[in-house]
C-alpha cells in the first residue's frame, strides 16, 4: 500500500467537510489566508484533548498571525459537539469518518505505536499559505509541546 505524504510546495488537496456545528467547511473558502489544518486520533482523549486545548490557548495569537486553524478527525459531528462544548474549542472540528481526506493528506497509514507497526490516523499539522500550497508538512508530531514549537517554527515565539 502506497502512503501519500505532501511536502512544501505541493497543493493541499482540497475538501468539504462537516463541522462539529452541523456547517460544511471548505478548504477553498479560506484562499487568501494561511491555514493550520491539523489531524488528531479521536475526540476528547487525553492527548487529543491537551493538543485541541494548546490551539485554543493560542487561537488569539494564531488568529491575529493571519492563521485559520481547522481540526480534522474520524469522530461523527454529535462527538465533535460535545468535544468543542465541553473544552471550550473556538476553531473548527471537521468530521471525516470515512478518512478520505485523513488519506490525502498522508495522515492516515502505518504507523508505530508502542513498537508495534498498526495502521490508523497519524497525528500530523500542516500549514496551507494563502494560495492553497503546503508550507510545512509534519507528520508524527506530538499531542504535548506541538502548539510551541509549530509557532517557533512559524517565526511566532
Amino acid at each position: 500500500m502506497t502512503e501519500t505524504k505532501l511536502a512544501p510546495g505541493d497543493a493541499a488537496p482540497e475538501f468539504t467537510l462537516p463541522a462539529a456545528d452541523g456547517k460544511t467547511v471548505s478548504l477553498g473558502a479560506f484562499r487568501g489566508k494561511r491555514v493550520i489544518l491539523y489531524f488528531y486520533p479521536a475526540a476528547m482523549t487525553p492527548g487529543c484533548t491537551k493538543q485541541a486545548c494548546d490551539f485554543r490557548d493560542n487561537l488569539n495569537q494564531l488568529t491575529a498571525e493571519g492563521f485559520v486553524v481547522l481540526g480534522v478527525s474520524k469522530d461523527k459531528t454529535d462527538k465533535l459537539l460535545k468535544f468543542t462544548e465541553r473544552d471550550a474549542l473556538t476553531f473548527p472540528l471537521l468530521s471525516d469518518p470515512g478518512l478520505d481526506v485523513h488519506k490525502a493528506y498522508g495522515a492516515h497509514g502505518t504507523k508505530k505505536l508502542y513498537g508495534k507497526e498498526v495502521v490508523g490516523v497519524i497525528r500530523s499539522t500542516f500549514v496551507i499559505d494563502a494560495d492553497g500550497k503546503i508550507e510545512q508538512a509534519l507528520y508524527n508530531v506530538k499531542a504535548t509541546g506541538h502548539v510551541a514549537s509549530l509557532k517557533k517554527k512559524l517565526g511566532l515565539t
